[in-house]
């Protein structure tokens, strides 16, 4: 078996390609312990010493790192986790009910939705979310309010990328609003610790970008 690695517009996420399917359906992600239980791959390369994430997309596992770790020291422990876990044959999930509920049922056309929130997750499913697996990452549909803005959050190489306002932006919005006028604007849902990390950063920034402010006015 050869795994292919690919570079994500995230420096610290990696796409394994494995050259066999791994979802069948949909893609699962992984930032804990308690949420791989249900995969054993997951809990095998969350187990590697720097890996913060594990995405499954259609053929592709990304692996995301905290920024601190290199590359170097882990790649070769997950190629091996990967090489070892794709030769056996073995399941990627301990049962098919752990299976079905990893796949994201967020773009699934309810017989509630109304025909906007039916484009929009057609759109999101069949345009949206090809292109952004390409970058070893997803998005998961969350909901239309009343005002016309589209939450979604990013996952896999996506989520934490300095790029993802402008894939946001750029791409996901510019398309739901050509083809839904109802569509106002698309905005990302943040998980809490990730909500916090981002203050932080702000107010780091602030505190860097006053203080040269201070030493020219002197």
């Amino acid at each position: 078996m050869f795994i292919q690695t690919e570079t994500t517009p995230n420096e610290d996420s990696l796409k394994f390609i494995p050259g066999v399917p791994v979802m069948e359906k949909g893609s699962a992600e992984f930032l804990d312990t308690r949420s791989a239980f249900k995969s054993p791959l997951a809990i095998h390369l969350l187990g590697v010493e720097g890996v913060t994430g594990v995405f499954y997309g259609p053929d592709f596992v990304t692996v995301s790192k905290d920024p601190e770790t290199s590359w170097a020291v882990i790649k070769p422990e997950v190629y091996s986790n990967l090489m070892e876990f794709f030769s056996s044959g073995q399941p990627l999930f301990r049962s098919e009910e752990d299976r079905a509920a990893a796949g994201p049922q967020d773009t699934r056309i309810l017989d509630t939705d109304s025909e906007t929130v039916a484009m929009i997750k057609e759109l999101l499913d069949t345009r949206v979310r090809p292109a952004i697996q390409e970058d070893g990452g997803d998005l998961e549909y969350r909901d239309f309010t009343d005002e016309g803005i589209v939450h979604v959050k990013l996952k896999g190489s996506c989520r934490g990328c300095d790029s993802s306002t402008v894939t946001l932006k750029s791409g996901i919005e510019r398309m739901l609003m050509h083809y839904i006028p109802e569509v106002k604007g698309v905005e990302q849902i943040l998980d809490q610790e990730e909500q916090i990390a981002l203050e932080e950063f702000e107010k780091l920034e602030k505190k860097l970008g006053h203080e040269p402010e201070k030493k020219d006015a002197r």
